[in-house]
């Protein structure tokens, strides 16, 4: 299955971020400042006064492959939790497959199961998908055998080996706006693996389309800093 975002909730919005810099004056929103939001969100971000924007908060549940989780967790501002297959049993075996891999075939000699198959006869779309699926059998056979004589918490932190890098599991992540951008630069870059690239995309969007557009101006600011 794809790797997939729901947004599920936020705290904060433009005008939160933009009262928290001006307590430093006067906090007092009246009609000039309500204008003047737009300006004043700008100017913060493009001259680095960045601490306002960790008042607006975005959290998010995701679907993920391990490959992309791992690169989640190198975020350590942000707040993560995840399914952990050292606590419990993976019984779903949610995987992921590349899309782009389509059509590609092998152009050697590979072994699929007790095969030996020839050039250009199987695409590496499958391969993965076969290899994946007897990982996720050999996980669950492994457990059933290590839990007499290990203990079932040793047999499902260890089986957990066989686990591909293209399993998935579900992450529950949350970003102040701050951290949200660093997250934004890094992982929606041309530089970052695609998989990464389409979460933080995914993530980007569900805030943009956010009724009433409360980060608008936050994200614009956002936007234009990356693509100076």
């Amino acid at each position: 299955m794809k790797n997939k975002v729901e947004l599920l909730g936020y705290y904060g919005s433009d005008t939160v971020i933009a009262c928290s810099a001006w307590t430093s004056t006067s906090r007092d929103l009246n009609e000039d400042k309500k204008n003047r939001i737009g300006k004043l969100i700008n100017m913060l971000w493009s001259e680095g006064h960045e601490t306002p924007f960790e008042k607006g908060l975005v959290h998010f549940l995701v679907d993920t492959d391990i490959a992309s989780h791992i690169h989640l967790l190198k975020h350590r501002i942000s707040s993560l939790n995840a399914e952990s297959a050292r606590y419990k049993e993976l019984k779903e075996d949610k995987y992921y497959l590349p899309e782009d891999w389509k059509g590609i075939t092998n152009s050697d000699y590979v072994g699929f199961g007790s095969e030996t198959i020839g050039p250009n006869v199987i695409t590496w779309l499958e391969l993965l998908e076969s290899y994946t699926r007897e990982g996720n059998e050999l996980y669950h056979q492994c457990i059933k055998d290590l839990e007499p004589v290990l203990g079932r918490k040793r047999a499902k932190e260890s089986a957990r080996f066989f686990k591909t890098y293209n399993s998935q599991i579900q992450a529950d992540v949350m970003f102040n706006m701050r951290s949200f951008a660093n997250f934004i630069k890094l992982r929606n870059s041309e530089h970052a693996q695609l998989e990464i690239r389409e979460i933080a995309q995914q993530m980007w969007d569900l805030v943009a389309t956010i009724d009433g557009e409360p980060f608008k101006y936050t994200l614009d600011a956002i936007a234009r800093k990356i693509n100076e």
